[in-house]
């Protein structure tokens, strides 16, 4: 059974893709029916668990930092990078995308798993008690995979209604439909989920809070964004931990500042994950991978071989000068704790290191002698000639205007490395990703306030989230006065913060910085980024199987 109709539910996409009439069709040994194992206790509890999975299929996946970080101004690729087109909105950024092709079909088979839970649970054997709970749960995650649908495309087709067999039509809604069910769904979880759950991971009642904060932020609905915000930050035992470095110690995860996130765990056996029937698509193993992305390949320096705690590096993706130079590092920790600038010898012995002109010196590295040092400033010929490692210095990385001279040769951003593997080649990693933090219900309290004029209340928010972020000592230097405030300060704040963390993309559209923040700073993706790459292009293969192609028709600016 668990092999069979489950898993058709949860990895099939039924609207008009005709692979899934096959799939479904596949022989049932067991002569169980889904209807039979979802009447059951074991069964309903399954259908509402699966409704989690899909965000481990985003959360700490290549392909979904791709679609939320890269391509703003902060991030663009580097030499290993699968789906440059996603980074640099040329014109192969298309319908045939295998990413973007990927996500539709999971986030609606998200979406069509979360609806059969809604309209099962009613009749289902939970207790009255856990109905209503498990509801509101199930709907808190409806709401969650409606908005990434509706952000990442628009206003496309609004299902709500479980679909076991192939539709071969698809309507548009527009977005205020979508935000409209958002909404109810998440006033219902609010209303109905609890402060604590039975287990970790599952939907809360402040969860519930913090996303439709984030929501209401996104609509325009400023005053209700900021009352939501500070109910989560004021009625709860959350906290903004002491330290930016402690809030990303693999053994401090699970902190005070975690609203929500995705559990993952460093049991290999746990972190299996389904995978489309065709594997049309790369998927790494259950866990967190993110520890993989944003590492340069410094194993291949001299002094240095690949080891556990510098990381397994697969040089996808590189941050921006941009980016770089956002940070005062002489008063702001997150720097030195969000970026590897320094790599000491692992692999001692005597190496030929290449000078400016084009000649050698020999360097003996011991064990724990600096290998390698990045940096973002540019230095001399000279400078670098005369230091006993590898120096990769801005010239060495960026051209003058701020595009990559190399993608192989950068400061890596290192704060989600997990020293906790076992060995060096595992993908899998353990960490829980952040989906929501309370230092995000903190800027929501500074954007929002800001937005509705009160720069005074907004700017106390914000420090707040910078005081955090001083250096010992360096607290009132951080702090910005309440007329300087501006929403791009608040984009830059929240670049530093939460750089990584899979929400740039979102921040940038609902502010309407995108185009004009990329051009400015993004020189990779600058000469082709235009308005209606505010949506993504709606797959070509779901194009293709729908019969009402003149009404349900490509994303405007896409072929």
């Amino acid at each position: 059974m668990k092999n069979y109709k489950i898993i058709a539910l949860l990895t099939c996409l039924t609207l008009g893709i005709s692979s899934c009439a096959d799939f479904l069709e596949e022989d049932n040994k067991t002569g169980l029916t889904a209807d039979g194992y979802y009447n059951t206790l074991e069964g309903i509890e399954a259908l509402v668990n699966s409704c989690y999975t899909p965000m481990r299929f985003w959360y700490g996946k290549e392909h979904g930092i791709t679609l939320s970080d890269m391509g703003t101004d902060i991030f663009t690729r580097a030499n290993g990078m699968e789906n440059p087109p996603l980074a640099l909105y040329n014109a192969d950024l298309n319908g045939q995308n295998g990413q973007i092709n990927f996500y539709w079909t999971r986030l609606y088979s998200a979406l069509n798993s979360t609806n059969a839970a809604v309209g099962r649970i009613p009749e289902s054997p939970l207790p009255e008690n856990e109905k209503m709970l498990r509801m509101a749960e199930v709907r808190f995650l409806r709401a969650f995979y409606l908005w990434h649908i509706v952000e990442t495309w628009g206003g496309v087709h609004l299902s709500l209604e479980e679909v076991t067999s192939v539709q071969t039509t698809a309507q548009r809604s527009s977005v205020d439909d979508f935000y409209n069910q958002i909404f109810e769904d998440l006033q219902f979880a609010m209303d109905n989920l609890t402060e604590s759950p039975d287990q970790y991971g599952r939907a809360t009642k402040p969860a519930a809070e913090a996303f439709a904060a984030r929501m209401h932020l996104t609509r325009g609905n400023n005053a209700e964004a900021s009352r939501l915000a500070k109910k989560v930050i004021d009625g709860y035992d959350f906290s903004l931990v002491e330290s930016y470095e402690q809030l990303w110690n693999i053994n401090n995860v699970r902190n005070s500042e975690a609203v929500w996130i995705v559990n993952f765990t460093s049991d290999l056996i746990f972190n299996r994950e389904l995978e489309a029937p065709g594997g049309d698509i790369l998927l790494r193993d259950g866990g967190n991978n993110s520890h993989l992305f944003y590492l340069m390949t410094y194993d291949q320096l001299p002094g240095m071989t690949r080891d556990i705690e510098n990381g397994r590096p697969f040089a996808r993706f590189m941050p921006t000068t941009f980016l770089l130079d956002l940070f005062d590092e002489s008063m702001d920790s997150r720097y030195d704790v969000t970026f590897q600038t320094a790599w000491y010898s692992n692999n001692p012995g005597t190496y030929d290191l290449g000078l400016s002109n084009g000649d050698t010196k020999p360097v003996t590295f011991n064990e724990g002698d600096t290998a390698i040092f990045a940096t973002k400033y540019a230095l001399t010929d000279a400078q670098k000639d005369a230091l006993p490692y590898t120096v990769i210095d801005r010239n060495r990385t960026y051209n003058p205007d701020g595009s990559p001279r190399v993608r192989d040769r950068y400061i890596s951003l290192r704060k989600f490395l997990d020293p906790s593997r076992p060995t060096v080649a595992q993908q899998q990693g353990k960490r829980d990703a952040f989906v929501i933090r309370l230092a995000e219900m903190y800027m929501i309290v500074a954007e929002a306030e800001l937005n509705q004029g009160n720069a005074s209340e907004a700017v106390e928010y914000f420090n707040a989230v910078r005081r955090r972020a001083a250096l010992p000592g360096h607290e009132q230097e951080m702090e910005v006065a309440a007329g300087d405030l501006t929403i791009d300060l608040i984009l830059d704040e929240k670049a530093r913060e939460f750089a990584g963390e899979q929400i740039r993309w979102f921040d940038l559209k609902r502010t309407g910085k995108l185009v004009e923040r990329v051009r400015a700073n993004n020189p990779d993706a600058a000469p082709n980024v235009q308005e209606f790459h505010n949506l993504r292009p709606i797959p070509q293969q779901q194009l293709d199987a729908i019969t009402n192609k003149d009404e349900f028709t490509q994303n405007e600016g896409y072929f």
